[in-house]
C-alpha cells in the first residue's frame, strides 16, 4: 500500500506524525492483537482527530462491527488492497465513510500487488502466496485469509527481477503459507520450483524464505535447492510444540519426528545453517509432563533462534472452546523456562560464529555501529562509516548484545 500511495505522488510520514491520513493494517492472531489494534486506532483518533483514519486486515475481516464501533472513517478486509487506496483517498476529498468487505473464504484468485520494501529499506518482500486451508484448532487466519492463492510463476519472476533493478541486495519471499505455493496451480508445481527460477532469476541477490511448514524440506528439496549459493541458509521452520499429543490437540500435520528429519536434512544440506522456530506454551491442556517433553525436543532441535508465545484464546477458534485453559501464573512460568533454554541455544549458536567470515548486509547505523546481517539472519556490530545497502566481508570477533561484533575485512 505504501508503494501505491508514494506512486500516485503521496509522502509517506511516521505513523507518530501529523498527517491526512492513518492506515492501520491489523493482525488478529490472537485476542491480546486485537486489543492492541483499538488501542492504536483510539490513540490515533485522540491524537489528530481531523484526519482519516483507515483499518484494513484480519481484525476487520474478523470483526468489522467491533472496528466499525470505534469510528473509523475506511474500513477495509484483509484483500482488495487497491481499492483501499482509492478508498482513502475519495474519504480524504470528501470526508466520507467508507467501507469494502468480501467473505475471505470465496476468495479464489491472487491480489496482484507492488512487490518491495518500506522506505529507506535493503530488503524487499515478495508476496507469492495467500490464503491458509491448515485450520489448527488455535488459528484464526484462514477464517480471515481464506483458501489458498498462488502467484504465477511468471509474475514472481518479473517482480524479482524488478526488485534487483530497484536496488534491492535481498528478497525475502513471503506469504501467509508459502509451503502451500503452486497447489491451486495447474500441475501443481513444488514450491520449490518457484525458488530455483527465482534463485535463477536474481543470482546476484541474496533470497530469504519466510515462515515453512516442516512437511516442505524434504530430501529432494535440499538437494534442489543446494544448487544455488544467493538462498539464504537460514530456516524458520513452524514447530508450535515439541510434544506429540500437544500437535495432535491443535491439529498440526505433522509430529516430532517428522519435524526432526527436516532439521536432520537441513542440517545435512546446509552445514552451519540457522533454523529458527515459534512455540506456544500452555496450550489447553498442556501437562507438566508434555511441557517437559517440548523442552527436551527443542534442546534436541538446537535452535539457533525462537519466539516463544504463551497461549492466547482466540475467540471462533476450537481451542478457545477446549477444556483444560490454563491460568496466566502457569503461562508466564512457562514461557520463562522456554525463553531461558531457546537463549542459551541462541548463545551457543552465535558463539559458534567467533572466528568465521561472513557477508553482512548494512541496512542502519546505530550509534558507534554499522549493523547488518548476515546470510544466516545474525546480527553483526561494526564501528560504524556510514554503510547502507552494502554488502561486506567480515570477520566475527566476538558476540554484542543481541549480535555479534565483526571487523570489516
Amino acid at each position: 500500500m505504501e508503494q501505491i500511495f508514494a506512486a500516485k505522488g503521496h509522502e509517506i510520514v511516521p505513523f507518530d506524525t501529523k498527517c491526512d491520513g492513518y492506515i492501520i493494517n491489523t493482525c488478529s492472531v490472537t485476542a491480546v492483537a486485537d486489543k492492541k489494534n483499538r488501542a492504536v486506532i483510539r490513540r490515533c483518533r485522540k491524537e489528530n482527530p481531523d484526519a482519516i483514519i483507515g483499518v484494513c486486515g484480519c481484525y476487520t475481516q474478523h470483526d468489522a462491527k467491533a472496528v466499525r464501533a470505534l469510528g473509523v472513517d475506511v474500513l477495509g478486509g484483509s484483500g482488495g488492497r487497491e481499492a483501499f487506496v482509492e478508498m482513502m483517498l475519495a474519504a480524504a476529498n470528501k470526508k466520507a465513510h467508507l467501507e469494502a468487505l468480501d467473505n475471505a473464504l470465496r476468495r479464489r484468485e491472487f491480489e496482484i500487488l507492488p512487490a518491495g520494501g518500506l522506505e529507506g529499506r535493503t530488503r524487499a518482500m515478495l508476496k507469492v502466496q495467500d490464503g491458509c486451508v491448515n485450520f489448527c484448532s488455535y488459528c484464526i487466519i484462514p477464517y480471515t485469509r481464506g483458501p489458498v492463492r498462488s502467484a504465477p510463476l511468471a509474475l514472481v519472476v518479473r517482480q524479482a527481477k524488478e526488485l534487483a533493478e530497484k536496488g534491492y541486495k535481498e528478497i525475502v519471499v513471503t506469504g501467509i503459507e508459502i509451503a502451500s505455493w503452486g497447489t491451486d496451480l495447474p500441475g501443481k508445481p513444488p514450491m520449490s520450483a518457484m525458488l530455483a527460477a527465482i534463485c535463477e532469476a536474481v543470482p546476484a541477490l541474496r533470497i530469504r524464505l519466510g515462515s515453512l511448514e516442516p512437511r516442505v524440506i524434504t530430501r529432494e528439496f535440499c538437494e534442489k535447492m543446494t544448487k544455488y549459493p544467493n538462498l539464504c541458509p537460514q530456516f524458520h521452520l513452524s514447530m508450535q510444540s515439541g510434544c506429540d499429543s500437544v500437535l495432535e490437540r491443535m491439529k498440526r500435520k505433522y509430529d516430532t519426528a517428522r519435524y526432526y528429519e527436516s532439521v536432520a536434512l537441513l542440517r545435512e544440506y546446509f552445514p552451519g545453517c540457522a533454523i529458527t522456530t515459534d512455540m506456544i506454551v500452555a496450550f489447553p491442556g498442556e501437562t507438566e509432563e508434555e511441557f517437559a517433553e517440548s523442552l527436551a525436543f527443542i534442546r534436541k532441535c538446537a535452535f539457533g533462534d525462537m519466539h516463544i508465545f504463551p497461549y492466547s484464546r482466540r475467540p471462533g477458534t476450537p481451542a478457545d472452546k477446549m477444556p483444560g485453559q490454563l491460568g496466566n501464573a502457569t503461562k508466564e512460568e512457562r514461557s520463562r523456562r522456554a525463553i531461558a533454554v531457546a537463549e542459551e541455544m541462541n548463545r551457543s549458536y552465535r558463539n559458534a560464529q567467533i572466528g568465521t567470515v561472513a557477508e553482512v548486509l548494512f541496512e542502519e547505523t546505530d550509534g558507534a555501529y554499522d549493523v547488518g546481517h548476515t546470510p544466516n539472519y545474525m546480527k553483526v556490530y561494526v564501528p560504524a562509516t556510514g554503510r547502507h545497502n552494502e554488502i561486506a566481508r567480515v570477520k566475527i570477533t566476538d558476540v554484542h548484545k543481541d549480535g555479534l561484533l565483526g571487523i570489516v575485512e
